[in-house]
C-alpha cells in the first residue's frame, strides 16, 4: 500500500511543473499590466493599454492563469501519464477522456434530478428554505467546467479520474482482438474502455461527492479554526513523511484544493493556498498575500535551519576532512536556497542519526511555519527561484520579520546541532570515513567489473564509458538490468523505480559511493534513489538510451 502511495505522490508532481511555469508567467505579466505598478516603475510611457508591450505582458499573464483555471485537466492527464506503465501517450489521452466522461455522466444525472445552473444558485436554495450559510455551502458543490454543469470536484475529481484511467490503461493497453477487430486492439482498446468505465465512475461520484464534498469542507473549516496548532501539525507532518516519499499527499490538499481555503479573486474562485497566492499575485486589486499559506515556514528552513546544520557539520569535521566536507555541504545548501530542494542535506543526518531528524529537525520545521504565520509573513516563494515577483510588486510583500527570525533560528539551530553531533559522536561528513558518510559522491563515476549481481550486488562493467553515460549504465546495472525494471519514473528529486526482484538491486554503499546518489529509500518492491534536481535529466537519458516507454 505504501509503495502505491509513493508512486501516486510521484505522479502528482508531474502537473506541478506547469504550476511553476504559471507562477513565472503570472509574476512577470501581472507586474506590467497593473497600471499603478507600471507608473511606479516609470514605464507608463512605453507600457500602456493598446501598446505592443502591454499586449505581450497581458498574453504572458493570461497564459499563466490558463494553467490555474484548467488545473483539473492537467492533473487528470498528468497523473494518468505518470502512472501508465506502457504507451504513456495513450494513457494520458485516457485520463482526459475519462475525466470529461465522468463529468458528463454526473451532468446527465444532475439534469435528470432537476438540478441545473439556475436551480443551484444561492438565491434558489434560500427560496427553497435554506439559511444563507447553508445555501452558500450547498451552491458551492456545483460548477460549470468546460461547458459541463457538474459537481465541483476540483483537483480531487481529477486525481481520481487520472488514477482510474491509468489502472484501466495498464490492464487493457495490450489487449488482443480477433483479426476483424484488430484495429481496436492494444492501446486503442483502452480508450474504448474509458467510455465504459466513465459510466460507473460518474455514477459513483454522483452518489458520493455530496458527502465527500461536505467532508472536505468540514476538514477545511477545522484547519481554519485550528490556528497555529494546525499549522505546526502540518509543518511537522510534511517533514515526518519526507523519508517515506508520501509527504506530497499531505501538502497537495492544502496547496491545491478547497481544504486549504477558498477565495474569490478578480471574479474567479480559487482553491488551495498556492492557487490563491498566485491569483493574488496576478490581481491588481490585491494588496498582499494571505499569511496563513502553509509555505512561508520553508523560508526559515532553507535560509536558517539547513545552513546552520551544515555549518555545524563543517565546524565539527576533522581538520583534514573540512575541505572535502565543505565541497559536499556548500552545493547542497546553495541548492536548497536557490530551488528549495532540501533532501540531499536532510538525508545526511536522517541516515546518520534518525533521532536527530525526527526529534529535533521535525519539531523545528513545524515551529518555522508557526512563527512565520504568527508574525504575518506574506511573500511569494520560499526559494530564490520563485521570488522574482516580489521584486516587481514589493507592495504586496510583508517580510520584515524575517530580518530577525532568520538569524535567531540560525544561531539556535547551529548550537543545537553542534552539541548533538559532538555529544553523540555522529558520523556526519568529515567526522568519520568521508567516503561512507556523505551527501553525494563528488568524484566521477568509476567503472567497475560486472559481478553479475552477486551477494554484495555490486554494479558495474569496465567496458562502460566514463561520465554521464557510465553513470546511466551503472544505474540500470545497479537496478538489476533493464529486464528487472517494472516501472521507472521520478519526482522533483528522486528516481522512483518498481522492480520485479528488488533483491537484484545494488546495496546502498554502491549507490552513494559509486553512483552519485544522496541516499536510498527501500520498499518491498521499489526503490527511491535521491539524486536532487538532476534526476529529471537522468531519467530522460535512461529512457532514451534503453528505449523505455
Amino acid at each position: 500500500m505504501k509503495d502505491k502511495l509513493q508512486v501516486i505522490a510521484g505522479a502528482m508532481m508531474i502537473p506541478v511543473i506547469l504550476l511553476v511555469v504559471a507562477g513565472v508567467f503570472i509574476g512577470l505579466g501581472a507586474a506590467f499590466v497593473n497600471p499603478e505598478n507600471v507608473q511606479a516603475l516609470g514605464l507608463a510611457s512605453v507600457i500602456y493599454k493598446g501598446g505592443i508591450l502591454y499586449a505581450f505582458f497581458k498574453i504572458i499573464n493570461d497564459l499563466g492563469f490558463m494553467v490555474m483555471r484548467f488545473l483539473p485537466i492537467f492533473f487528470a492527464v498528468g497523473i494518468a501519464f505518470g502512472l501508465s506503465k506502457k504507451e504513456k501517450g495513450w494513457g494520458a489521452l485516457g485520463g482526459l477522456v475519462l475525466f470529461i466522461g465522468m463529468h458528463t455522466v454526473i451532468s446527465t444525472l444532475l439534469g435528470i434530478s432537476g438540478l441545473n445552473p439556475d436551480t443551484t444558485t444561492v438565491d434558489a436554495f434560500i427560496k427553497a428554505g435554506l439559511s444563507q450559510e447553508k445555501a452558500m455551502n450547498q451552491s458551492s458543490l456545483y460548477t460549470t467546467f468546460l461547458g459541463i454543469f457538474t459537481f465541483d470536484c476540483s483537483i480531487f475529481g481529477a486525481i481520481i479520474s487520472g488514477f482510474v484511467a491509468s489502472m484501466v490503461h495498464n490492464k487493457y493497453c495490450e489487449k488482443q482482438l480477433c483479426n476483424a477487430l484488430s484495429f481496436f486492439a492494444g492501446p486503442r482498446f483502452s480508450q474504448i474502455m474509458m467510455f465504459v468505465v466513465a459510466i460507473p465512475l460518474g455514477v459513483a461520484m454522483y452518489l458520493v461527492w455530496p458527502f465527500l464534498g461536505a467532508g472536505l469542507s468540514a476538514v477545511g473549516m477545522f484547519i481554519g479554526k485550528s490556528g497555529l496548532f494546525g499549522t505546526f501539525i502540518f509543518g511537522a507532518l510534511d517533514k515526518t513523511l519526507l523519508p517515506f516519499g508520501i509527504h506530497h499527499l499531505i501538502a497537495f490538499p492544502i496547496e491545491y484544493t478547497s481544504v486549504g481555503g477558498v477565495m474569490k479573486i478578480g471574479g474567479h474562485v480559487y482553491e488551495g493556498v498556492n492557487n490563491i497566492k498566485m491569483a493574488q499575485m496576478g490581481d491588481p486589486n490585491s494588496l498582499g498575500y494571505i499569511t496563513r499559506n502553509f509555505t512561508t515556514g520553508r523560508l526559515l528552513i532553507h535560509f536558517a535551519i539547513l545552513p546552520a546544520a551544515a555549518l555545524a557539520m563543517y565546524r565539527t569535521a576533522k581538520p583534514e576532512n573540512k575541505k572535502k566536507a565543505a565541497s559536499i555541504l556548500v552545493p547542497a545548501i546553495i541548492t536548497a536556497m536557490l530551488v528549495g530542494i532540501t533532501e540531499p542535506i536532510e538525508y545526511t543526518f536522517l541516515f546518520v542519526a534518525p533521532m536527530v531528524y525526527f526529534l529535533i529537525y521535525v519539531p523545528l520545521s513545524g515551529l518555522t511555519y508557526v512563527l512565520t504565520e504568527a508574525f504575518n509573513v506574506s511573500i511569494m516563494g520560499e526559494a530564490f527561484r520563485n521570488m522574482f515577483p516580489n521584486l516587481l510588486q514589493p507592495q504586496k510583500v510583508h517580510a520584515w520579520p524575517l530580518v530577525f527570525l532568520i538569524p535567531i533560528f540560525f544561531v539556535v539551530v547551529y548550537f543545537i546541532f553542534k552539541f548533538v553531533i559532538e555529544k553523540f559522536d555522529l558520523k556526519t561528513p568529515g567526522r568519520g570515513d568521508i567516503k561512507e558518510v556523505k551527501l553525494y559522491s563528488k568524484k566521477e563515476y568509476r567503472d567497475k567489473e560486472n559481478k553479475n549481481h552477486s551477494n554484495d550486488k555490486k554494479a558495474g562493467n569496465k567496458d562502460k564509458n566514463d561520465g554521464e553515460l557510465g553513470l546511466i549504465l551503472g544505474i540500470v546495472d545497479a537496478l538489476g538490468g533493464v529486464d528487472n525494471i517494472e516501472n521507472l519514473t521520478n519526482c522533483a528529486t528522486r528516481l522512483r523505480v518498481e522492480l520485479k526482484d528488488v533483491e537484484k538491486s545494488a546495496v546502498d554503499d554502491i549507490w552513494v559511493n559509486e553512483l552519485d546518489a544522496s541516499g536510498v529509500v527501500r520498499r518491498k518492491k521499489s526503490l527511491q534513489i535521491i539524486y536532487g534536481p538532476r534526476v529529471i535529466t537522468l531519467v530522460s537519458k535512461i529512457k532514451s538510451h534503453f528505449n523505455m516507454d
